[in-house]
């Protein structure tokens, strides 16, 4: 049976994953990325054991490539702003692995997009191109790039984020909402950490209010420790995404917490901020032959940790929604991936912004012991 061609609009984490399980399954793929060449932008991608399980699926030398240039934390620990007081310990590494069947891997971006566009192939990857329309009809969806050129498939998916062009074609325009909340980012080697304690652990401190937190976990084979934070404001009026911002700040607005947490904030010798934003579960992701997955689907605040972890579990659970498709039975196919993957996300979604999860005793279970390539298609109870 010939295989479906696939476009996918958007070259990050799930638009590749999801490239390179399509390509392993027989199809022919065109992965559409606006950006000219992946930098080494970004920070981290934290790959909790459902995630690094979806990508060990996949084969394709994926999962020794990840583990050669990843952390692997010991601990997931929660600890209180004051007194530094442990409120939750999840065992991870070889634990999670004999639990979930993976460990937790954190990771530079760059690095995981490096190992996805070799599981790829730089057949299928067109970068420097921008999707501009997308239209379908009862037999194809037609992509038209900013140079003017048009591409034909079978299928179109939208990975392509927060601000998702197919997500606006198909259900029209709507702005995220900003949650009040700014993150700051920021990296150093672990030496400049000294004896600090745990720093080979996914650690969470708690603030007294949601608006604040930190989380520290180390990077690049434990030699990194990558560190997150939170603050409050009003509005978010400046221009772009991603900006500089001034370390002494953050030190300030988090001068009341432990002296361990505050010591962490010192490493970092720059820092950018971003503005959180999120949009409420959607009730439909797919329409005829296109679909969105990942962030264009389903942003989310990252305090559960688990914004890249979901469009991985998508891209798996598309893929294998569209195994065994022909071109006529694509839109079926869509509907059980929506069905299989929407009540989930939705899920993770809220519990993300309610940001209380595992801050105290609780179940990690129904988070990390997913399978997205055992879950029954179309079968929402089963995720």
């Amino acid at each position: 049976m010939a295989g479906l061609r696939v476009g996918i609009v958007g070259g990050g984490v799930g638009g590749l994953c999801l490239g390179a399980a399509l390509r392993a399954a027989g199809h022919t793929v065109t992965v559409v990325e606006q950006a000219r060449a992946y930098g080494r932008l970004g920070a981290d991608v934290n790959l909790t054991p459902n995630a690094v399980h979806a990508l060990d699926g996949l084969g394709l030398g994926l999962g020794a490539r990840l583990r050669e240039t990843a952390a692997r934390p010991e601990f997931r620990l929660s600890r209180t702003l004051d007194t530094g007081e442990i409120t939750s310990q999840v065992p991870m590494s070889t634990e999670a692995e004999n639990r979930y069947g993976a460990p937790q891997l954190t990771i530079h971006r760059a690095d995981l997009l490096d190992a996805l566009e070799a599981a790829l192939g730089a057949e299928s990857l067109r970068l420097g191109a921008r999707g501009v329309a997308m239209v379908q009809d009862a037999d194809h969806a037609t992509l038209t790039l900013e140079s003017g050129e048009t591409l034909e498939f079978d299928v179109l998916v939208g990975a392509d984020g927060i601000h998702s062009k197919v997500r606006a074609t198909l259900f029209g325009p709507d702005a995220p909402r900003f949650t009040g909340l700014v993150s700051w980012r920021g990296t150093c080697p672990r030496s400049a950490l000294g004896d600090l304690p745990n720093l080979d652990s996914f650690t969470k401190w708690w603030g007294p209010t949601p608006d604040r937190q930190i989380v520290t976990f180390p990077l690049t084979r434990g030699e990194e420790i990558f560190v997150f934070a939170t603050t409050a404001q009003e509005g978010w009026t400046e221009e772009g995404w991603t900006l500089p911002g001034d370390p002494e700040v953050l030190r300030a607005a988090y001068a009341d917490f432990h002296p361990e947490a505050r010591a962490l904030l010192d490493g970092p010798e720059t820092v950018t901020r971003s503005a959180l934003h999120v949009r409420d579960p959607m009730p439909r992701w797919s329409d005829g032959r296109m679909t969105v997955l990942g962030d264009a689907a389903h942003p989310m605040v990252p305090f559960m940790a688990q914004g890249a972890c979901m469009a991985i579990e998508d891209a798996v659970v598309l893929a294998r929604a569209l195994g065994t498709a022909t071109p006529a039975t694509v839109p079926e196919a869509l509907a059980a991936y929506e069905d299989t993957r929407r009540d989930r996300t939705a899920r993770v979604q809220e519990g993300s912004l309610a940001n209380d999860w595992l801050k105290g005793a609780g179940n990690a279970d129904w988070v990390y012991g997913y399978d997205a390539w055992g879950v029954a298609l179309g079968d929402a109870a089963a995720a």
